[in-house]
């Protein structure tokens, strides 16, 4: 995927990278480098999920509007069962932490409303654009969102308890750096091998 996403994905980045730089310095706020890469990160999984959601081909299938259906048709632990339950509920994890994150969401049926207006549309769109709708991805897409929801939440208590030198952003940007290198070594070598 990555291989035919990265062009889309560097013109963004750098879009939004010199948008947010014009931003910060015009209106002389403060830079915090860890809110910074978490708010591109966002940017990047927005695109990957909108290129996941809308370019990749599913011609075996047909529409399912019958819950719980497709899902258990597959083998635990089948090739088609890691791709098409355990990738659509991973693929979700992020918005539900990110959602979290950004609007401070405290009620798990915040995110709930959040993920299924997203979800519905997602595959409203993908019925419309000629590929499948299934309310199992619905589901699917719904339980990885409040796993990141969760996963957010888990996080915040744990940095509540953190002694105060540990709550300083230099930590979090240390942090962040080493999480973006790995990511990015990640994905070139994804790249590199035409993934």
């Amino acid at each position: 995927m990555f291989g035919e996403v990265w062009p889309t994905i560097l013109i963004s980045s750098v879009i939004a990278i010199s948008m947010r730089i014009t931003y910060l310095i015009k209106n002389k706020k403060e830079f915090i480098l860890y809110k910074e890469l978490l708010s591109f990160v966002f940017i990047i999984y927005v695109l990957c999920l909108f290129y996941v959601v809308t370019f990749q081909d599913v011609g075996w299938s047909s529409s399912n509007f019958i819950p719980f259906k497709e899902m258990f048709r597959y083998s635990i632990g089948s090739r088609l069962f890691i791709k098409n339950v355990l990738g659509n509920i991973i693929m979700f994890i992020p918005y539900g932490f990110f959602a979290s994150y950004y609007l401070d969401l405290k009620k798990p049926k915040s995110i709930l409303l959040l993920l299924l207006l997203v979800s519905i549309s997602i595959e409203t769109t993908q019925l419309i654009i000629g590929r499948v709708f299934d309310i199992d991805d619905i589901i699917l897409n719904t339980v990885g969102g409040v796993i990141g929801f969760y996963f957010y939440h888990s996080l915040d208590t744990i940095h509540d308890h953190l002694p105060e030198i540990l709550k300083k952003p230099v930590v979090y940007n240390i942090i962040i750096v080493i999480l973006a290198v790995i990511l990015m070594l990640y994905m070139f070598n994804l790249i590199k091998l035409g993934v």
